[in-house]
Parts: C-alpha cells; sequence; structure tokens
C-alpha cells in the first residue's frame, strides 16, 4: 500500500511564490554530475546508515523495496540556478531506514557509489522531509539522474540531493562533502540563495 506526500508545498501557490530568489523555471531536468555515470545493478546495490560508535545497518534493493514506499510531488532547486516544478518521485522515506537506529549524532555524511559524498544535518533527513528515491515520473530512475537510487532533500539545492546513494555516516560534529569542501555553502538553502561559502 502507497501513501501520497505532498512535499513541502502545503496548498497550491501561485508559481512565482514557488520560485527561489535568483532561480529561473524549466521544463527541462538537466543532467550534472562531477564525474563518470556510475552503473549500479539493483542486484549488488546496499545501502547503509553507520553510526557514530560503527554500528552498521544494511538494506539491499529488496529489503529496501519491502520497506513502505511514498509518492512524493515537489519542486526541486538546482545551485546552477534552474528550478522544476511538480517533479514526481517514488520511493522510501528516510524515517523508515531510522526506525531502529540508535544516535547521538546530529550530522550526517551521505556517500554515493562513485566516491561523491556531501553533509547534512541530520534533522534534515527525518520528519517526513527526505526519501530514497528509485522512480521519477512513474518510471525507475535513470542512472543519469542517480538511479538505482538518490537521495532526495527537495528544500535544499539539489547537489544536497546526492545521486547514486551508497549510505550515510553519522557524525557528532559537522564534516563538509565534495562540493561543500570546495567552496559550496555549507548548507544551501535556495531561498537564502545559500550557494557559496560566503552566502
Amino acid at each position: 500500500m502507497s501513501s501520497f506526500t505532498p512535499g513541502f508545498r502545503g496548498r497550491a501557490r501561485p508559481l512565482a511564490d514557488r520560485l527561489p530568489p535568483g532561480q529561473y523555471p524549466t521544463e527541462q531536468f538537466p543532467v550534472l554530475s562531477a564525474g563518470p555515470t556510475p552503473r549500479v545493478p539493483t542486484e549488488t546495490w546496499a545501502f547503509t546508515v553507520t553510526t557514530e560508535d560503527g554500528r552498521t545497518h544494511r538494506w539491499t534493493w529488496d529489503e529496501m523495496m519491502a520497506l513502505p514506499q511514498q509518492d512524493t510531488v515537489t519542486d526541486i532547486h538546482c545551485v546552477t540556478r534552474w528550478s522544476k516544478f511538480d517533479t514526481e518521485w517514488r520511493g522510501v522515506s528516510l524515517d523508515a531506514f531510522f526506525e531502529d537506529v540508535e544516535t547521538a549524532a546530529e550530522y550526517v555524511v551521505v556517500h554515493s557509489y562513485g566516491g561523491y559524498s556531501t553533509n547534512l544535518p541530520l534533522e534534515d533527513l527525518l520528519d517526513g522531509k527526505a526519501w530514497i528515491a528509485h522512480a521519477y515520473d512513474g518510471y525507475p530512475l535513470s542512472p543519469e539522474h542517480g538511479g538505482p537510487a538518490r537521495l532526495l532533500v527537495p528544500h535544499l539545492y539539489l547537489w544536497k540531493s546526492a545521486k547514486w546513494v551508497s549510505g550515510l555516516q553519522l557524525t557528532l560534529k559537522d564534516e563538509p562533502g565534495f562540493w561543500e569542501s570546495v567552496g559550496y555553502h555549507n548548507y544551501g538553502d535556495p531561498w537564502r540563495e545559500q550557494r557559496n561559502w560566503g552566502d
């Protein structure tokens, strides 16, 4: 049985009210990557949550697909200034993965197949704010867009929604990821235009 999550829009608002400052709307879904596109078969894909004391929780593809699935419609915003409205995703809420995880950590480093990483406060992944998404617009997520599964954190710039996600490392202190270590903002709120460290 699936549930529907309306994302972060609440009641329908005019498109202009949904466009963060400095962004432009697009019907396209541009593909931007820092390196080659990993091709990860679902047969070997796995997702882990590792706590600050080294305890690892692991899910195979089939185990993830057996968790409660959610359909989510939300706007997404890229740091390169494009925004796409009403994108349709299917996946598993991060809350489902954390049901049996005990942690005192406040931060997360997200790791991806291919070596990419990004950092977030843990609170930005819980309480219905983030998903491991495996389908987009009714189809399995393509490798170019992060398939077989990517993190989806739509209230932050899209680089925080790491493609080809492989796991979360819980940490007691904030540890910048790939783009953050070369000058991108540590948090990435599109409504505050947090693109670079000085923003």
